[in-house]
């Protein structure tokens, strides 16, 4: 699997993640771990923006 794959599948994942803990949370967005967790994602996201802007 390439980096970028891998890369995407990380992100859906942290986005699945993200949803259910909204939820969990009753959607407090200010709580500490959505916060966490959306950085998480925002960094996933990130790398990903990288690597395409590297390959073209």
């Amino acid at each position: 699997m390439s980096e970028i794959q891998e890369l995407l599948k990380d992100i859906d994942t942290l986005k699945k993640n993200l949803n259910e803990l909204i939820e969990k949370k009753n959607f407090n967005l200010q709580d500490s771990e959505i916060i966490k967790a959306s950085q998480e994602l925002n960094i996933a996201i990130s790398k990903y923006n990288d690597l395409i802007v590297k390959k073209l």
